[in-house]
C-alpha cells in the first residue's frame, strides 16, 4: 500500500529585526508552509519574502492567521467573540492572499495559529466562525485543523477542504486535543520517539496519549514548528524516515 502525507511548518514568524526559525532551510523539506499574517507575527515584510520563497520551491502557500497578540506570539487565549474571529480571519488571509496574488500565486490553505487554533478545537462557535470566514474568502481554500476536532467539523459542514493535521513534537490528551504547552510533558523532545509516532499515526491511524491510552487519528498533514530550535535538524530527519517507509510526501489538495 503507497502512503501520501502532507508535510507542513508554522513559518515567516520573524518581525521587523528579530529573526526566527531558520525558513529558508527548513522551506527544503516541506510540501505546506503557513505564513504568519502580522497579528501574531510576522510582518508585511517577512509575508513578501515568505510567499516569494514559498513559490520558487514549488511549497502550497497557506495563511496563518492568529490572535492580536504579539508579545505572546499569539499563545494566550483571549475572550473574543465569534463576529470578531470571523473578521480577524478575512483581515489576515486576504492581506496574505494579495501578497500570493501580487506574486502570481494563489493561497492553498489556511491553518489558525496557537491559542486561535486550540480555541477552535474545542468551541464549535470559534470553529464555525473560522471556517464560514474562509469559506466566504475562497470555498477552495483547504482548512487545517487538528485531527478529529470542532475545526474539522466546522470545515466539513461548511463545505470547504479540510485536512486533518497530526503533531510529530506535541504530546496529545485521552481526548485528542494537544497537552497545553504550561505542562512539562507537552512536547516530545526525543527526535526519534517523535518520528516513530508520527509513522504510526500514518500507518495505524493510532497515536499513544498521555494516559497510555490509543487514540484513532487521521493524518493528512504533519506539523513542524518553525519556530523550535531544532526544527531544521528534525524536518531533514523526518523527511529521509517517511521515505524509508515508503511515504510519499504530496501537497495537500494535489
Amino acid at each position: 500500500m503507497t502512503y501520501f502525507v502532507d508535510v507542513n511548518s508554522d513559518l515567516g514568524e520573524s518581525f521587523g529585526a528579530y529573526k526566527i526559525g531558520s525558513d529558508d532551510l527548513v522551506m527544503n523539506y516541506i510540501s505546506s508552509a503557513n505564513i504568519a499574517c502580522g497579528f501574531h507575527a510576522g510582518d508585511y515584510n517577512v509575508m513578501q519574502h515568505s510567499v516569494k520563497m514559498a513559490a520558487e520551491k514549488k511549497v502550497g502557500i497557506g495563511a496563518h492567521p492568529g490572535l492580536p497578540d504579539l508579545i505572546g506570539f499569539g499563545r494566550r487565549p483571549m475572550k473574543i467573540a465569534p463576529q470578531e474571529i470571523y473578521n480577524l480571519i478575512i483581515y489576515q488571509v486576504g492581506a496574505l492572499q494579495a501578497f500570493a496574488r501580487s506574486n502570481h500565486n494563489e493561497l492553498n490553505h489556511v491553518k489558525p495559529h496557537g491559542a486561535l487554533y486550540n480555541m477552535a478545537v474545542k468551541d464549535p462557535e470559534i470553529a464555525q466562525a473560522i471556517a464560514e470566514a474562509v469559506y466566504a474568502i475562497d470555498p477552495n481554500l483547504i482548512l487545517f485543523g487538528l485531527a478529529g476536532s470542532e475545526l474539522v467539523k466546522a470545515g466539513k459542514k461548511t463545505g470547504i477542504p479540510v485536512a486533518e493535521e497530526v503533531f510529530a513534537d506535541r504530546t496529545y490528551q485521552p481526548d485528542g486535543s494537544l497537552t497545553p504547552r504550561t505542562l512539562a510533558n507537552a512536547m516530545v523532545e526525543d527526535a526519534t520517539e517523535a518520528v516513530s509516532r508520527v509513522i504510526r499515526m500514518i500507518k495505524d491511524g493510532k497515536v499513544e496519549a498521555v494516559d497510555g491510552s490509543d487514540i484513532t487519528i487521521n493524518a493528512d498533514t504533519i506539523c513542524i514548528h518553525g519556530d523550535e530550535p531544532k526544527s531544521l535538524e528534525f524536518a531533514k530527519r523526518l523527511c529521509t524516515v517517511l521515505t524509508e517507509n515508503g511515504i510519499i510526501i504530496k501537497r495537500v489538495g494535489k
